[in-house]
């Protein structure tokens, strides 16, 4: 934008100035012209005048000679052209017309060289003489280069003034909108005490002042919603105590093993919430992660629930034995959590499903898929959308988890006869 001012004023200030200049240009031109050749009909004028003051009647021939023209007055050739024709004082080109000063008008003709001044002189028996005074070429543009070099620097420096003052312009407006820009996407980026100092323009100073008072709103909202979920969170701890110790007094017992290791499981959960919920930007807390042993380690938690229902499940790695992605452990238990736990609980019992990874350089590709119903035209995909009367928080949990990591989400029909879901992240090198 800055740029586009400074262009555009740059472009209109030169027309301007062009528009202006180019006429005075000529104008000077013609005023040095105009002044040299009245100073030179002057000096004709009074050599004229001269002449007819010394007129004796015997003719000009006498009344010159006694007047005494010589070559030149002011450093210009004088030529006094008798009636007769006879030429006195400095040469005259053969063959110049002088119709006009014969008939008893005085005037300037072009000639080679320069310019000839012509004035007549009327004797006291009616013989009209002319006095000719020749201006070389050179006096008649004399400065008039010097002017000329004069106006265009003069229109150079208010082109200058204005690009300066369009820059300035220019500058005013595009700071305060480089600011909100950089402090947008700060904002995006999670840092909300990231605030601007309302500069510019009216206009820019109110969105200036509407942008710090939404950066605060969203800081209290999000403060408010995280506070929230960690006291919920919270809230949980009686009950899974209690149901830890109701587990505990159980017979011992595979049962008994596995309900205890759910309790611990969501115990874990209960406090990653707790932790999350107070972090400032989550984003920042995410590390490096091993997404095939946790995919692993998830698809073999949930293989005696299968057993237990008669599901054939099969789980299958592709590639790198290991890859890491910027998500939290906990992210991706969670994710894959939910897209198992959704097959088990709204597919018949006895449906088969899929698990598989597959890793390269690049990315890590989780699928998992069944022989169920499937998950119709368009899947339920956002919080609350669901059809089988469940929350509706699985899909877009796993869908936010993927995003959040600069991943890929998308749900497809599945070669087993069902839906496939499939989860990408891109991996990193470290180690």
């Amino acid at each position: 934008m800055r740029r586009r001012l400074v262009v555009v004023s740059l472009a209109v200030t030169s027309i301007v100035a062009l528009a202006f200049l180019i006429p005075l240009a000529g104008m000077v031109r013609e005023l040095a012209r105009d002044r040299v050749l009245t100073a030179a009909e002057r000096d004709a004028e009074l050599v004229a005048q001269f002449a007819a003051a010394v007129d004796d009647g015997a003719g000009f021939a006498g009344a010159l000679g006694a007047l005494g023209v010589g070559e030149a007055i002011k450093g210009h050739p004088v030529s006094v052209i008798l009636p007769d024709g006879t030429v006195e004082g400095s040469a005259v080109p053969p063959g110049e017309d002088l119709t006009l000063p014969r008939s008893g008008a005085a005037g300037s003709l072009p000639v080679d060289g320069g310019e000839a001044v012509y004035v007549p002189v009327l004797s006291s028996n009616g013989e009209i003489a002319v006095v000719r005074v020749f201006v070389p070429e050179g006096e008649l543009t004399e400065n008039v280069a010097r002017s000329w070099l004069i106006l265009g620097a003069l229109g150079l420096v208010l082109v200058l003034i204005a690009v300066f003052v369009a820059d300035r312009l220019g500058r005013s407006l595009v700071e305060p909108v480089e600011e909100l820009s950089e402090a947008a996407e700060k904002l995006g980026d999670g840092d909300l005490s990231v605030r601007v100092e309302p500069s510019g323009p009216p206009e820019l100073v109110e969105v200036g002042t509407e942008f710090n008072h939404l950066a605060r709103r969203v800081a209290q909202l999000l403060q408010a919603e995280r506070e929230t979920a960690a006291d919920l969170s919270h809230r949980l701890r009686t009950p899974l105590t209690a149901a830890r110790l109701d587990a505990e007094n159980l017979p011992a017992g595979p049962d008994r093993d596995r309900l205890v290791a759910d309790l611990d499981d969501l115990e874990r959960t209960v406090d990653h919430i707790i932790r999350e919920a107070r972090r400032p930007v989550r984003q920042d807390a995410a590390g490096l992660t091993d997404v095939v042993a946790i995919t692993e380690d998830r698809a073999r938690y949930w293989q005696a629930l299968a057993d237990e229902q008669g599901r054939r499940s099969e789980f299958n790695v592709a590639g790198q034995a290991s890859a890491l992605v910027r998500v939290t452990e906990t992210d991706i238990e969670a994710a894959i959590d939910a897209l198992i736990g959704n097959v088990l609980a709204h597919t018949p019992e006895g449906t088969a499903y899929a698990v598989s990874i597959k890793t390269s350089g690049t990315d890590a590709r989780i699928v998992v898929e069944d022989a169920g119903p499937g998950l119709g035209a368009e899947p339920p995909i956002g919080r609350g959308l669901s059809g089988t009367g469940s929350t509706g928080l699985g899909l877009d949990i796993v869908q936010r988890t993927v995003l959040s990591a600069g991943g890929t989400f998308h749900t497809e029909h599945s070669s087993l006869g069902g839906a496939r879901i499939e989860m990408t992240f891109p991996t990193s090198n470290r180690t």
